[in-house]
């Protein structure tokens, strides 16, 4: 199985998540500027909310994706305040014709001072944990 990396980070937080991604599936985490040029079963993407909504990088970034590479699109990130962007994402997703699985994971990012030291331990090994399971299918 092909699988495939890529984060879109201003804080490091989805950064960090996407290095415990890649480790455990045995890929490179790569920043979203880096395209997805060889096909993959599986695209993990990291992002986050920023100003209520996914950067506007993470959507041209899936836009740029070809669907003929990408089976499908595993999302993950973190956030202060905002839950998942997996809608966001999804949206983005189908206007790719890319396949986004229903599944992701999220946790809380620390930002100016809240939920100080997050992600933390037990946020990358559930990150890996997560995608280990996705990958083993």
């Amino acid at each position: 199985m092909n699988i495939a990396v890529r984060y879109y980070t201003k804080t490091g937080n989805t950064k960090r998540l996407a290095e415990a991604v890649a480790k455990a599936v045995g890929a490179e985490a790569l920043p979203i500027s880096t395209p997805v040029s060889e096909p993959v079963d599986i695209l993990f993407l990291g992002n986050s909310y920023y100003a209520f909504s996914i950067d506007p990088e993470v959507r041209n970034f899936i836009r740029t994706l070809d669907k003929n590479k990408v089976g499908r699109i595993v999302n993950f990130g973190s956030a202060a305040m905002l839950n998942s962007t997996w809608k966001k994402v999804k949206a983005e997703a189908d206007k790719a014709g890319i396949k986004m699985d229903k599944r992701e994971f999220h946790c809380r990012g620390e930002f100016k001072g809240l939920h100080k030291g997050r992600p933390n331990a037990d946020d990358l090994a559930a990150a890996a944990e997560f995608a280990k399971a996705i990958a083993s299918e």
